[in-house]
């Protein structure tokens, strides 16, 4: 726990300043990680700024809404994601694949003028919060939580061992909230209300219920399977696959 502490910590100096990288149909979450391919000559200099500086992005989610005709820029949720970027490589043609860790959940208090190609804004970092209410319960909660998603994930050997080494460790709450919500197919307005909650209790518990609600069905499948087989529309495959962005 102590090596993804030191990677998702956020640098000394840190002055609430993020750049931005708008995707859709992506939400990443405090500890998770996600691989992303970046390309557009926009993007490349975005990352050649974190890489000389913080190595810092923040991942945002586009809302599809209209184009602001202010600023001729594609509305994002006011809700972000700051990723620490933990490997890079440069492939041919000027392509970088890198590996984004989310370190902390924040909301955009201001976009800023920079004059860059890529979008920056001033941000207000969320910690966890973890009421002190509800400290007697906490750990039954935490079972709660991992017993509930137990009983949705595939019933393979290791999928349920890595499951029972969960329940026995040291992680808490709050990360284990997130890296569920990242890494089960939700609605993206149901990733995005998880991540906007820096409340860990009533995350566990929005989580549980979003877990009993019936509309998660995940699908185990190989590596090999995972090249040949098509999943219907209404499962999903766990662990999921890389995605390139």
């Amino acid at each position: 726990m102590a090596d993804i502490d030191a990677a998702t910590r956020l640098p000394d100096d840190f002055d609430g300043r993020v750049r931005l990288f708008p995707l859709p149909e992506t939400v990443l979450f405090p500890h998770a990680m996600q691989p992303l391919h970046i390309f557009e000559p926009r993007y490349c200099e975005m990352l050649a700024d974190s890489l000389a500086g913080d190595q810092l992005i923040a991942m945002t989610t586009l809302t599809g809404g209209p184009t602001s005709i202010v600023d001729n820029q594609p509305p994002i949720a006011s809700t972000v994601c700051i990723g620490k970027i933990i490997s890079h490589v440069e492939t041919d043609e000027q392509r970088h694949n890198i590996l984004l860790v989310g370190s902390r959940r924040a909301k955009i208090i201001r976009e800023l003028d920079t004059g860059r190609p890529f979008r920056m804004a001033e941000v207000d970092v969320q910690d966890d919060v973890y009421p002190p209410s509800g400290s007697e319960f906490r750990v039954a909660l935490k079972s709660s939580l991992l017993e509930t998603f137990g009983g949705i994930i595939p019933q393979s050997n290791t999928v349920q061992q890595n499951l029972c080494e969960l329940m026995a460790g040291q992680m808490g709450l709050g990360p284990i909230t997130d890296i569920i919500g990242y890494t089960l197919p939700f609605g993206i307005e149901q990733k995005l209300d998880l991540l906007a909650q820096p409340d860990v209790d009533q995350r566990a518990q929005t989580l549980i219920k979003l877990l009993k609600s019936g509309d998660i069905k995940l699908h185990s499948v190989s590596a090999e399977e995972q090249s040949l087989e098509n999943v219907s529309e209404g499962e999903k495959r766990f662990p999921p696959p890389f995605s390139l962005n």
